[in-house]
């Protein structure tokens, strides 16, 4: 039993300080000292904390935090709730800038061409276009301007020929007669294939269309469209008052009635009578079997115009290419 190191009995603090030491240096936890909590871990299996210069611990560094790549949503959006297109005119895409196909039709210049598409005159597929800039496809794209259709496509012909009296309506003739394809020969060969709309029998002369547009020539001659055709006729005898009535109210043929829609006598000469009519028939040899059936067999016939086409004052066996406004009043007739 240790004795008590001070008179009044009390332990000496001092010395157990000195024997908590001692046992501190030789790697022995201190027993008994206060505020030590209870379950810690041992102090020999920590490591101690980095000091500085000054023994005090040093501040972790702030450590660089790689930036996260977004996460990709393969969620399919709700309906109606797409951004709105703020483009105020239709995508530019690819193809020819709107000015300068019109200006290659023949239209009008480029900058005539702008200020046309400014005033909302050119409309594209239905629709008037007012931006500038717009590209199109001039191989689909409908294109109008001021409601007359423009034909945009380099490769599309359209020919008014004045065929002679005794020529034939065909490209090739079996028997070596002349024909149309005689005249549009170098043509041909250049390699454009051309439609003749319609036929003109051998003894009938004037306006005869081609073109190697295949569905304007097929609507052409087609009788729902009842594209007109005016005839100058000349025609044995005096023709009465009532004849003309009686051909706007219709004949009956051997094939189904018939009739013409305008009756007009230009002239009384010699036991002869030159009349003017328009009709939308297409049956062979129609108006010569209207005027027999009326008494007045035609001597001579001449076909003068073709909906908005007229044959003018060309010559026989010439050709010409049709201008912008009446191609375009070709297409408007059969609603191209």
């Amino acid at each position: 039993m240790n004795k008590p190191a001070r008179r009044d009995g009390t332990p000496d603090r001092k010395k157990r300080t000195d024997r908590a030491e001692t046992g501190r240096r030789a790697g022995r936890p201190e027993a008994g000292k206060r505020g030590e909590r209870a379950g810690t871990a041992d102090r020999s299996t920590r490591s101690e904390a980095p000091k500085n210069k000054r023994g005090k611990p040093k501040s972790a560094k702030p450590q660089r935090t790689e930036a996260r790549a977004p996460k990709i949503s393969n969620a399919k959006p709700a309906r109606h709730q797409h951004a709105p297109d703020r483009r105020s005119g239709p995508p530019q895409g690819d193809g020819v800038r709107l000015q300068k196909v019109l200006a290659q039709a023949g239209v009008a210049s480029r900058r005539a061409a702008e200020e046309l598409i400014s005033q909302g005159r050119v409309e594209v597929d239905g629709r008037i276009v007012i931006e500038q800039g717009l590209r199109v496809d001039p191989e689909n794209a409908v294109v109008r301007v001021d409601g007359v259709r423009v034909v945009v496509q380099k490769d599309l012909v359209h020919l008014a020929l004045n065929k002679p009296r005794g020529w034939q309506s065909t490209m090739s003739d079996d028997l070596g007669r002349p024909c149309v394809g005689d005249i549009v020969s170098e043509r041909v060969a250049a390699g454009q294939r051309l439609f003749h709309v319609g036929r003109l029998d051998a003894d009938t002369e004037g306006l005869l269309l081609l073109t190697n547009d295949g569905d304007l020539a097929h609507r052409l001659m087609h009788p729902s469209y009842e594209v007109s055709k005016t005839y100058m006729a000349t025609v044995a005898g005096g023709v009465e008052r009532g004849v003309g009535k009686k051909l706007r109210d219709g004949v009956e043929l051997d094939d189904g009635p018939a009739k013409v829609d305008t009756f007009t006598l230009l002239d009384i000469n010699e036991g002869k009578s030159l009349v003017r009519v328009t009709l939308h028939e297409g049956r062979k040899h129609i108006v010569r079997r209207l005027f027999d059936a009326v008494g007045h067999p035609v001597i001579r016939l001449v076909r003068t115009d073709v909906g908005p086409v007229a044959l003018g004052d060309q010559r026989p066996g010439t050709l010409r290419v049709l201008g912008r406004g009446e191609v375009g009043g070709l297409y408007g007739a059969v609603d191209l």
